[in-house]
């Protein structure tokens, strides 16, 4: 019989304290989720990271989200007044599909608990919310054209210039890429030069606070996301993995953007599908030369500084769409197959949720050739899920830790109309 891998119970929030104390002094958690509808992956997340707010002084955490809307909610959290009416009412801003995502009951009872750690702490130390991902190119130029036209500043040309560009493809990036895609006009130079003019009007300028700061950045980091939207979108239309690293390369200069902004000493949550946040040198990823966030912040931040946990389950039930665009649905999860990731745990533990750590689990001859790991994205079909959705991985140097959650439940969407579908899902195993 094999020998058991090392684990540590996970039955309560106090059975994270191993894992506060493996974290130690890391400066980036990135804290990821085997789909983007488990109930139980944001409960979790949400445990460790009030543990990390209360205890290790975190400052921020930044999800797979878009930036517009996550700043919406950044900015309400931090408002000493509860001026949104209620979290459920402050989290319909999400109306991108797939609107379960951030719409949900389970990120609305973190936005209450975040505004209420951000009452008792003075402006300068609140707790932010913020967006890391690249979609909503759209929606970044209308903030930046309201910003600049409501400061007065020196980048309305530059902004007004950008949004006449965009403006013949209505609210549809897709369309945008496919009608430049064989001309040599495109609307790069114009949001290029946005950016550029906002980041010159910024360095005229002296903020006295972080709040004040926090405006500016923003502004630029809609016209950041503008530059690289158009990008992404480009670079979706003619295949291959050259449109995922453009986002997860976004993703990792936002988050470095965000660092500096809050200062040397500030410290970070993510918030990501296990794809985003699990070195991609240790999948089969590598082979076509694809990137992530958790790869690119241990090679920029170093390796000290950055601590990944990885999370999945055995068996259970998620809330995904059969096809892109499609209504979501509550859908079972079936048992991992033998051999996966998951299967081994289930068979180890007998239906228990378990911690484990790389450092505990490295060496083990099972886990020296990669095995499959089960990732489910927000279009699912759970009778081919064998043949899709699991990435095969070396997990021990994958992941610093590993949240298993032996059954699992669907997350609690609200009712929120999408308004777009947004870019279709390019990879069976994650948005």
């Amino acid at each position: 019989m094999a020998t058991p891998f090392p684990t540590h119970p996970l039955r309560t929030a106090a059975d994270l304290a191993p894992l506060l104390a493996a974290i130690g002094e890391a400066r980036v958690v990135l804290l990821g989720e085997a789909s983007h509808g488990t109930h139980e992956y944001y409960t979790w997340r949400t445990a460790l990271s009030q543990r990390l707010i209360a205890e290790k002084g975190f400052d921020f955490i930044a999800v797979e989200g878009d930036w517009p809307d996550c700043f919406e909610v950044n900015a309400a959290i931090k408002q000493d007044a509860v001026t949104y009416g209620t979290a459920a009412r402050l989290l319909t801003t999400f109306s991108r599909w797939p609107t379960w995502m951030w719409g949900n009951w389970e990120i609305a009872a973190l936005v209450e608990w975040l505004h209420g750690q951000n009452q008792r702490r003075p402006a300068e130390s609140r707790v932010g919310f913020y967006g890391l991902d690249v979609y909503s190119l759209w929606e970044s130029l209308q903030a930046v054209l309201q910003y600049a036209e409501q400061q007065g500043d020196g980048a309305i040309t530059a902004a007004r210039q950008a949004f006449r560009c965009f403006e013949p493809y209505g609210h549809d990036p897709q369309e945008y890429a496919r009608a430049v895609a064989f001309v040599a006009e495109d609307c790069q130079d114009e949001v290029t030069a946005v950016l550029r003019a906002l980041r010159r009007e910024a360095g005229t300028r002296a903020y006295a606070s972080l709040p004040e700061r926090e405006q500016a950045f923003a502004a630029e980091q809609n016209a950041l996301v503008a530059v690289n939207a158009e990008r992404y979108y480009k670079a979706m239309l003619r295949g291959g993995g050259a449109s995922w690293n453009v986002r997860d390369e976004h993703m990792m200069e936002t988050l470095n953007r965000l660092l500096a902004l809050h200062g040397p000493d500030s410290k970070a949550i993510i918030w990501a599908h296990n794809t985003h946040v699990g070195d991609a040198r240790y999948t089969d990823m590598r082979r076509e030369d694809m990137v992530n966030i958790g790869q690119l912040a241990r090679e920029q931040l170093g390796r000290a500084q950055v601590f990944s946990v990885g999370f999945g389950s055995y068996q259970g039930g998620v809330v995904a769409g059969r096809e892109w665009g499609a209504p979501l649905e509550k859908m079972p999860v079936p048992t991992a197959p033998r051999d996966s990731w998951e299967a081994m745990l289930h068979a180890q533990l007998g239906g228990d949720n378990a911690l484990l750590f790389s450092s505990e689990i490295r060496g083990d001859a099972r886990l020296e050739r990669a095995v499959g790991h089960r990732a489910i994205g927000v279009v699912y079909r759970p009778q081919l899920e064998q043949f899709g959705n699991y990435v095969p991985s070396l997990i021990p140097d994958r992941y610093d830790a590993f949240a298993f959650l032996d059954h699992t439940k669907p997350l609690h969407p609200l009712a929120i109309h999408a308004e777009e579908n947004g870019p279709p899902d390019l990879y069976p195993w994650g948005e």
